[in-house]
């Protein structure tokens, strides 16, 4: 084997190598399940895949309120808290306008005058901020290195790949999650309504009424004890007893 074919080898390798390391990311991100848990797993696997990423945290946009919300290092934590106080910082940018933010030296970085100069002091040289823009998800995985000039270009294309996946994972979680809470919703109105029909049945037996009759009594006592119309019904089933209205008996029937 010459030269040419042992070098065109070796960048196979490379390829194939990075290709299955991310294959794997890819699988433990969207294996992990809720969306807390998924960005637990990035900021981990950040430091672990990423060679000059030191510390990790993530920032997720909630309507318009920005929140740190997983984190490798306390120290991750005081300098995330840092940004969210002073309001400026690479993180913020890179929500704001889901574009990658990088400062090589925050200590002497003027596009953060208050953020940048206190993050150093504590440490903390380079931050690479890339934003996870995927639909439903709006947010950054953020590096951290305590050394200036940390973040090469392969370092970057690899948070980039990350950060998209992690995206993507918690945008598929956020969707999971909106069918189990729609089927919870549908289970419950489900139950609610089986409860209320044999609430109305026992009304309807024992004082020989109609159906619509026994359901203004049932909305009756659920305004007049301030409770839920499923619980008036749970009680009128469990206890056998009348639900209380509010109103005279004589006058029940035809009450609007």
């Amino acid at each position: 084997m010459d030269s040419t074919e042992h070098e065109t080898s070796t960048i196979e390798d490379s390829a194939i190598a990075s290709a299955n390391a991310f294959t794997e990311v890819a699988r433990a991100l969207f294996l992990a399940g809720r969306v807390e848990d998924i960005l637990t797993r990035a900021v981990d696997l950040s430091v672990v895949t990423i060679e000059a990423c030191e510390f990790a945290g993530a920032f997720l946009l909630e309507g318009d309120e920005v929140t740190a919300r997983a984190c490798t290092d306390p120290i991750v934590a005081e300098v995330d808290a840092l940004q969210l106080r002073t309001g400026e910082g690479p993180c913020l940018d890179a929500v704001a306008h889901r574009l990658p933010s990088y400062a090589s030296e925050l200590g002497t970085d003027t596009r953060w005058p208050n953020f940048g100069p206190a993050a150093a002091s504590l440490g903390m040289r380079s931050l690479l901020a890339i934003p996870m823009a995927a639909p439903g998800t709006s947010g950054a995985i953020n590096l951290y290195a305590r050394y200036p000039d940390a973040f090469g270009v392969i370092d970057r294309a690899r948070g980039l790949l990350l950060a998209s996946m992690a995206g993507f994972a918690c945008s598929a979680a956020r969707l999971h999650e909106d069918e189990e809470r729609r089927a919870e919703n549908l289970h419950a109105a489900l139950v609610t309504r089986e409860l209320i029909g044999q609430a109305q049945g026992i009304l309807i037996e024992r004082e020989r009424i109609t159906g619509d009759q026994a359901f203004h009594i049932l909305r009756q006592a659920s305004q007049h004890l301030n409770v839920k119309l499923r619980e008036v019904a749970q009680d009128l089933i469990d206890t056998g007893e009348r639900p209380k209205t509010g109103s005279p008996r004589s006058a029940r029937y035809f009450q609007s």
